[in-house]
């Protein structure tokens, strides 16, 4: 759901939309969860009690006038007080979710608070996260007690015993926020079955964010011929079989393939991965981006890859849920699990976050043939290669080695291929 195509939409259609997006990402079960919207009117529009979440047409959901009265062929949500209780307490507020997403239940039956520090991008959409001490479901006492907790300020609140209840200014940001939490506590969850997690401060994702604006020329020789035409939707099929692979979220991925010469086709910036067009994605020729679009902030970093490096033609860069926990603890992933694993990456350095404020000298150092990939601490995985299917077949091959050796690690000690084995593979397939 884009900015723009939520101010036309019925808030009932909007809670459906989210609802099933919530619902198919197992973010909830089928009676667990909620959501509502405050309307300017001061009406709320709120998700029906005991009804299937996996089935929510318009016509379910229920509306509760300003003056209490409620319409609608259902009940509205049992826990649809705590809701009234939030806007009345946080008046820039205009939606809220409550879901149970198992990463984030995990952290409320722990009484364990999620760290959004360990990369920008989860501080910069959910903030600090809040704690609500438990109360009995659909309660006035529950619902004080979170309104409390926004009251100070925070947008995500755990809930004791239960799950998560998120708001935003409006149903987009919100949902953004669950998913970016979700997203950041799988994270930091695999990330403590291989080590510790190191977190940036605050001043570093200042200076993320300051240098990381960007300040190009847009492009008036714009033309779209043929081959550009296939990059484009190349690119375009790509982004959403990352996104439906689980290999990036909705948020942050940038997907580029060269053109011709050094000018090359990229993803844009702040417009939903599951929701990209073909019309989306940004031509840079000439070093100027295409009018009226806004490149990926990792702009500069792809341009100057693609100068330095003629054998690469396309970069993934993207967070994934176990090679960034590699990403956040420092650690090194020995990628000699499998045969193809090792074929594929060779090696997969990591680089610290502060190549950011050293124009990429160590990333752009690094990057070989014989290193097509790496992870940048606390910030992405970076996937190089010559064509953009191979390019996505190595950062599938990297998750799937990422996630059997922090499985693994439940099992036993990793054993990996041993020097006489590599080097037999390096004679019969390099």
């Amino acid at each position: 759901m884009k900015k723009s195509d939520s101010k036309f939409m019925h808030p009932s259609d909007q809670i459906v939309l989210i609802m099933s997006r919530i619902y198919n990402a197992g973010m909830t079960s089928t009676s667990g969860g909620n959501i509502s919207i405050l309307d300017k009117n001061g009406d709320m529009w709120v998700t029906p009690s005991a009804i299937d979440k996996g089935t929510l047409s318009d016509s379910d959901i229920i509306c509760v006038k300003k003056n209490g009265e409620i319409k609608g062929k259902y009940k509205p949500s049992s826990e649809y007080p705590f809701h009234k209780a939030i806007y009345d307490a946080r008046p820039d507020i205009k939606a809220v979710i409550h879901a149970h997403p198992p990463a984030l239940v995990a952290f409320s039956i722990v009484k364990v608070l999620p760290d959004t520090n360990i990369f920008p991008q989860a501080k910069n959409v959910c903030g600090d996260v809040g704690f609500a001490a438990y109360g009995l479901p659909g309660s006035d006492e529950l619902g004080e007690r979170i309104a409390k907790v926004f009251e100070q300020g925070y947008n995500s609140v755990i809930m004791e015993n239960h799950g998560i209840v998120v708001g935003g200014k409006n149903l987009k940001e919100a949902f953004d926020r669950l998913e970016m939490l979700e997203f950041c506590s799988n994270i930091t969850i695999n990330a403590k079955n291989i080590g510790t997690t190191a977190s940036l401060t605050d001043k570093e994702i200042e200076n993320y964010e300051k240098q990381s604006i960007l300040k190009i020329q847009e492009s008036k020789d714009v033309d779209y011929p043929s081959d550009e035409l296939a990059i484009r939707e190349e690119i375009f099929k790509i982004i959403l079989r990352i996104f439906k692979q689980g290999l990036m979220n909705n948020m942050y991925g940038t997907v580029s393939a060269r053109w011709r010469g050094n000018d090359f086709l990229i993803s844009p910036n702040n417009i939903n991965r599951s929701e990209i067009k073909r019309e989306d994605i940004v031509q840079i020729k000439d070093s100027k981006h295409e009018a009226r679009k806004t490149p990926c902030r990792n702009f500069k970093l792809h341009q100057e890859i693609y100068k330095q490096n003629t054998h690469i033609n396309s970069i993934i860069q993207t967070q994934t849920p176990y090679l960034m926990a590699f990403g956040v603890t420092g650690e090194k992933i020995d990628v000699r699990t499998i045969p193809e694993s090792w074929i594929f990456l060779q090696d997969m350095p990591n680089v610290s976050f502060d190549t950011h404020f050293d124009e990429y000298k160590s990333i752009l150092r690094l990057l070989s043939q014989k290193i097509p990939a790496m992870i940048i601490e606390n910030d992405s995985i970076l996937v190089t290669g010559n064509k953009l299917l191979q390019t996505f077949d190595k950062l599938e091959v990297a998750e799937f080695s990422a996630k059997s050796i922090v499985i693994g690690k439940h099992i036993g000690n990793m054993q990996p291929i041993n020097n006489e084995q590599i080097e037999a593979l390096r004679e019969n397939f390099l």
